[in-house]
């Protein structure tokens, strides 16, 4: 039982220090906070190896015909864009919102979401972890009724913290479990917007394995639920890092593949509508995640799976 209080007590205290932390960034211009990711970026490349092996290993997998030295240029700057989205939390959580506002330069295909909306249909918008997905949260929910799904952060204590910042603006956070879908489908039945993380593995049994990069990588299968029950227009949505000044917002249309009803063709279609998106700028990507994680699950399970090398 004191174990178990100690545990809890150094939990309350550690989600202290980081929201502190975040109430002190968020007073930060977007300049001052580049410079440090600038600067903490190849630390985090040497000496954080988990990220430094995987942010290898994805852009070995998914761009093959660069030289090492490309490759090893664009972990730098991938490592570099994460550590500012991690600095700019407290920033697009907390900062002034005219501020915020303010930082974002320049809006590109808002015209696709006002058209969607003005027949009377929904709006799906793919948000992949790319430039600063909090930031267009916030540009979202600030503009339109926006609904997107949440899952509690491991620090239970930070709850709170990231709940109101990402619901200042109005945005309506649903649950990860059927009870949210629900809560997506009316929000699309009413002609709103939400928010899809389309490049996160789905837990087995709600997805398929559909080509990424010319790789097989499991991917979420709602999507094709949600159109074919409210015919929504999908798009997809980034906000990219202009280094130190502010953010630009992108709406891409979504590649035609995602509105079939057949489950792998619409999660191809999904894949390259965040292929799409990360040719914008390669290195605004979060290369640090295990996209490929089940397809090595599951060559496990082949007898020649020593052969096989990925994470």
């Amino acid at each position: 039982m004191t174990q178990q209080k100690d545990d809890t007590r150094g939990r309350f205290s550690q989600a202290n220090a980081i929201s502190w932390l975040w109430r002190v960034l968020s007073r930060w211009p977007l300049s001052r906070l580049w410079r440090i990711s600038s600067s903490l970026g190849p630390l985090v490349y040497r000496f954080s190896k988990r990220e430094r092996k995987v942010t290898d290993i994805n852009l070995n997998a998914v761009y093959p015909t660069l030289s090492v030295q490309e490759r090893k240029i664009l972990a730098h700057d991938s490592l570099r864009h994460s550590t500012a989205t991690m600095l700019e939390l407290g920033y697009a959580w907390m900062a002034e919102p005219t501020q915020v506002e303010a930082s974002i330069l320049a809006v590109h295909g808002r015209e696709k979401l006002d058209g969607a909306r003005a027949e009377g249909r929904g709006v799906i918008v793919l948000a992949p972890h790319f430039g600063n997905w909090e930031v267009l949260n916030f540009w979202l929910s600030s503009h339109f009724p926006f609904t997107a799904m949440y899952e509690p952060p491991k620090i239970q204590a930070l709850d709170t913290v990231i709940r109101h910042g990402r619901e200042r603006m109005g945005a309506s956070l649903v649950p990860t479990n059927p009870r949210g879908v629900a809560a997506l489908l009316k929000a699309l039945k009413r002609s709103e917007a939400i928010g899809i993380l389309p490049d996160q593995e789905p837990d087995w049994g709600s997805g398929v394995f559909a080509s990424f990069f010319d790789r097989d990588a499991y991917t979420a299968t709602l999507l094709p639920k949600l159109v074919a029950r409210t015919q929504a227009r999908v798009v997809t949505g980034v906000a990219l890092r202009i280094p130190g000044k502010g953010f630009e917002i992108h709406f891409l249309d979504a590649d035609e593949r995602v509105y079939s009803d057949d489950d792998v063709i619409s999660a191809t279609g999904v894949n390259a509508c965040v292929e799409a998106a990360i040719a914008l700028e390669p290195g605004q990507y979060q290369w640090e995640y295990k996209r490929y994680r089940k397809v090595v699950q599951e060559l496990q399970k082949l007898p020649d799976a020593n052969d096989y090398r990925l994470y």
